[in-house]
């Protein structure tokens, strides 16, 4: 099976998290996100304890919110002793009214408004990760007539291209994010950092892409995000005390994309830092990293009911599900790929290759193209893999179609994160 989590029981039931899918689909109905939390804190703690292992005291992980943003997240963050960061207020709420400590979060974005920045302040955040030179300012004013120093750090684009798809590359020079290392631009927000009376700076933050199974582009940006640094020593007296490289490590979504073993890719990362600090003449600074993904993906997974079986003869089949693009956008944005199984009959052969298509007025509504599955009858149950990062957090109600529950499985037993969403839900902010 894809994952170690995933299997099959007497029934000829998928199983997720040892728990049989069909019963569930049952009981909460569909569609329905399932949530391995056993899973999500055996990934938290691979990467908690690997740092510790292989980094300098402090370093920490901290959770990417954007992959899946609930109160219970944060709630098993904070209980596993890692960092979270946040892109806007919806996320800093959450995570606020969660319980969790928020000295311990990052706030990202390449646009702040007054009103985020404001609000970051007031709900305690930790650190800021500025993006801009707009952002700088900002900050420094309103950090002064809220009569606080804010702890920092700058976000630079290291111009590295990680060979992923250009919609989840986010590290060249011409990204949205971050200021430019090569066009001498970092160096001047560094500076001009350093002058800001309301600002503590602490280092520096890059990131640059996702779905990277290698561990060579965090080392090319370590060994960029090195250079930078002995270069804001030797000119502005400015000694780091933090990196964050960012996340951005790969996941299995189908039995092609490799396996991996992410305290062994730190360490991978690990063993290089000390001889390039060595090669720059600087201090290894605590080093931070940002899963998103790689902790919460391969922890979910999709359950929907079969409608309409279509055959196009001499063309194409199509399987249609009660969910699809207002649950799962990724194949529509950027044609991301998945497994699929018909969860009630696991032993039965896979000898129909069809089109996964959702129920949204839209030819891209689609979870996926080409796949070879058992032939499902109406009322049957699919299950797609490996969802549980951008599915919940991406949902919407487009076709005013309500968003699934989210139900946790822990040591055999299943409770509510989320609600399923009402049609009332849907109209409560009409006037």
């Amino acid at each position: 099976m894809l994952c170690d989590n995933i299997s099959t029981n007497r029934e000829g039931h998928l199983t997720f998290a040892g728990m049989d899918t069909v019963s569930l689909a049952e009981k909460y109905g569909t569609p329905l996100y399932l949530m391995d939390e056993n899973k999500i804190r055996e990934h938290m703690r691979e990467y908690k304890t690997a740092m510790e292992k292989y980094f300098p005291e402090g370093s920490v992980p901290e959770f990417a919110s954007k992959a899946f943003s609930t109160k219970q997240i944060y709630r098993i963050a904070s209980e596993e002793g890692i960092d979270i960061d946040a892109v806007s207020q919806g996320e800093i709420y959450t995570a606020l009214k969660s319980g969790f400590p928020m000295e311990r979060c990052f706030f990202h974005g390449n646009n702040k408004t007054d009103g985020d920045i404001r609000f970051a302040i007031e709900s305690g955040v930790g650190y800021f990760v500025i993006d801009n030179e707009d952002e700088l300012l900002a900050l420094d004013i309103i950090s002064g007539e809220m009569g606080i120093k804010q702890k920092s750090i700058l976000r630079l684009s290291p111009g590295i291209d990680p060979h992923t798809h250009k919609k989840i590359s986010t590290g060249s020079v011409e990204s949205k994010f971050g200021v430019a290392i090569e066009t001498g631009q970092a160096l001047e927000l560094t500076e001009k950092a350093l002058k800001c009376e309301n600002i503590e700076l602490l280092g520096f933050h890059c990131h640059v892409g996702s779905q990277i199974f290698e561990s060579e582009p965090f080392i090319t940006a370590a060994d960029i995000m090195f250079s930078f640094i002995a270069e804001a020593k030797n000119k502005l007296n400015f000694n780091a005390k933090m990196l964050n490289l960012g996340g951005g490590f790969g996941v299995r979504y189908t039995e092609n994309d490799p396996l991996i073993d992410y305290g062994e890719k730190i360490g991978e990362v690990a063993a290089v830092l000390d001889d390039k600090c060595n090669k720059y003449g600087i201090s290894l600074p605590k080093i931070m990293l940002e899963p998103g993904r790689s902790v919460i993906a391969d922890a979910g997974m999709t359950l929907y009911t079969v409608g309409s079986v279509k055959e196009i003869k001499g063309y194409k089949n199509y399987v249609s599900i009660d969910g699809g693009m207002t649950d799962n956008p990724r194949y529509a944005l950027y044609e991301a790929e998945y497994t699929v199984e018909i969860a009630n009959k696991m032993n039965a052969e896979k000898n129909f290759v069809a089109t996964v298509a959702g129920r949204c007025c839209e030819s891209g509504d689609l979870i996926g193209e080409d796949f070879k599955m058992v032939k499902p009858q109406r009322g049957d149950i699919l299950a797609v893999m490996t969802t549980g990062a951008y599915n919940h957090s991406m949902a919407s109600n487009y076709n005013r179609v309500p968003r699934p529950p989210v139900v946790m499985l822990k040591n055999g037993k299943d409770y509510l994160a989320v609600k399923r969403e009402s049609l009332e839900d849907i109209l409560r902010l009409d006037v």
